[in-house]
């Protein structure tokens, strides 16, 4: 039984997050606890990282929740890159900030997620003739009596796809700006053209 109903269309966010964190920032003795923080990190830390968000607001998508990314800093000492990420807090980095033209980069990402599969759309196996015992998308043998276990070379069924790979070495052949009308434009081309989403 129900004892009371709460409607979920009416609810409103109190907004809190970070909002006793932003204090710190304020007071003297929260900006000494900050200062402390840093003069830590220089001591200790070898590897320092920056928490970098999307302004979603800009591309005017459905989506309203910005992408996260934690990046880390290279060149220069440790003190070196803790003073270019407070140099940078709470402003914008651009594109050309952090690449070049005719650079070359490596891609990371995640590939396209299939869920869980079987061996034949997994590994791509031979399919078993038709009258198969109990199915034919399997591997008819999973490897000798002895060794008295199943080798990690043995295909198997399980998680095809979302998977993290590194593509190497592709170039940055142009960077435009956002604004700019022209931006897909070359000096061969006669016509003004803007880079879309569709075509580039």
């Amino acid at each position: 039984m129900v004892s009371k109903l709460q409607s979920s269309s009416r609810y409103k966010s109190k907004k809190k997050a970070f909002t006793k964190y932003s204090k710190k920032w304020k007071d003297d003795l929260g900006k000494k606890e900050i200062e402390k923080d840093f003069a830590k990190m220089a001591k200790y830390c070898q590897v320092i990282r920056v928490i970098a968000h999307t302004q979603m607001k800009l591309l005017k998508k459905r989506q309203k929740k910005a992408h996260i990314m934690e990046i880390q800093l290279n060149g220069g000492s440790v003190a070196d890159k803790i003073k270019f990420a407070r140099e940078h807090f709470e402003k914008q980095v651009t594109i050309s900030q952090v690449f070049s033209q005719d650079e070359m980069i490596d891609c990371i990402g995640v590939t396209k997620g299939h869920g869980y599969k079987g061996v034949t759309s997994r590994w791509h196996t031979k399919k078993l003739p038709r009258k198969t015992h109990k199915g034919l998308r399997k591997v008819a043998c999973i490897g000798a009596w002895h060794p008295s276990r199943v080798s990690f070379s043995v295909a198997r069924a399980g998680q095809k796809g979302y998977h993290h790979r590194t593509e190497i070495n592709k170039k940055v052949y142009r960077i435009g700006l956002g604004s700019d009308k022209a931006n897909a434009k070359t000096e061969f081309d006669p016509v003004e053209k803007s880079i879309t989403p569709m075509v580039s």
